[in-house]
């Protein structure tokens, strides 16, 4: 394989895709409206039909149909008091194998006292030889509120594929009035089915998600525990300080979902967005 020259790296660099997003929601005549709205790249956002007359809806499309290796994307969400915001995505984003350079996302959620926030993309599909390196930073305020879910798909199944290795990093930082209050990072480098296929990691399954309340509570915590004999997969719920926090492991993305609109009917109010549905 012949050398990449300096020009071959430029053009390899200007080909990228590149997508940014600013929203700042408040409240006007009792309702949620946009006050501020950036798009850049090729990331897009749209207001479909509320599904409350009190809730603004919001969903990211991204025109480049995919990300790779080389690939950034940013997200900077902010939610005033009083406003409610529900973010989706319009489909499953796919995170294609990369020849070297990692694929970048940002997250960055701000919610004021009593603004709520729901966000809950779908999931993010994983394929062969990935590299994806995603941060989530989340920033609230005391007395708003949050519901977050990410799922992650290795590979589809339903079509034969797998990731058999790759590189994915995802590292979330909670902070609740300005201190810390929820950090981890996990990390999954080279032979991530052998990986998954631990019994202390995944047992097998490929489908993965996190929904994270707050303010949690442990009558919550409670009605998941008592659906989980009736999932596809596994799920395990703790509540502390305030947060609860559920953890999903499924094998394969269909049941994934499906466990997790269960999960997200009990742990929240605000019902799944329709697109989840179709």
């Amino acid at each position: 394989m012949l050398a990449r020259t300096p020009a071959d790296a430029e053009v390899f660099a200007g080909n990228r895709a590149r997508g940014r997003i600013a929203l700042s929601v408040t409240t006007a005549a009792g309702e949620s409206r946009r006050q501020k709205v950036h798009e850049a790249g090729a990331l897009r956002i749209r207001f479909p039909n509320a599904t409350s007359p009190d809730t603004l809806d919001a969903v990211i499309v991204n025109t480049a149909g995919g990300m790779t290796g080389g690939d950034c994307f940013d997200i900077g969400i902010s939610v005033g008091s009083g406003a409610r915001l529900t973010v989706t995505t319009a489909a499953a984003e796919k995170i294609y194998r990369s020849l070297g350079p990692d694929t970048r996302t940002s997250v960055r959620l701000d919610v004021e006292a009593g603004g709520m926030l729901a966000w809950l993309p779908q999931e993010t599909i994983l394929f062969d030889r990935v590299r994806l390196e995603r941060s989530i930073d989340l920033n609230l305020a005391p007395g708003a509120n949050l519901v977050l879910a990410e799922a992650i798909v290795f590979g589809r199944s339903a079509m034969g594929e797998s990731v058999t290795s790759g590189y994915f990093s995802d590292r979330w930082r909670v902070r609740i009035g300005g201190k810390l209050a929820f950090a981890e990072t996990l990390r999954l480098d080279g032979a991530i089915a052998a990986q998954l296929g631990r019994r202390a990691v995944a047992a097998g399954g490929i489908a993965i998600a996190s929904v994270l309340r707050i303010p949690g509570d442990d009558a919550a915590a409670t009605a998941v525990r008592d659906m989980a004999k009736d999932l596809a997969g596994e799920v395990g719920v703790s509540t502390w300080n305030g947060l609860t926090l559920a953890r999903l492991v499924a094998p394969d993305g269909a049941s994934l979902r499906g466990d997790l609109i269960r999960v997200l009917t009990v742990l929240s109010a605000t019902p799944p967005p329709r697109l989840w549905l179709n």
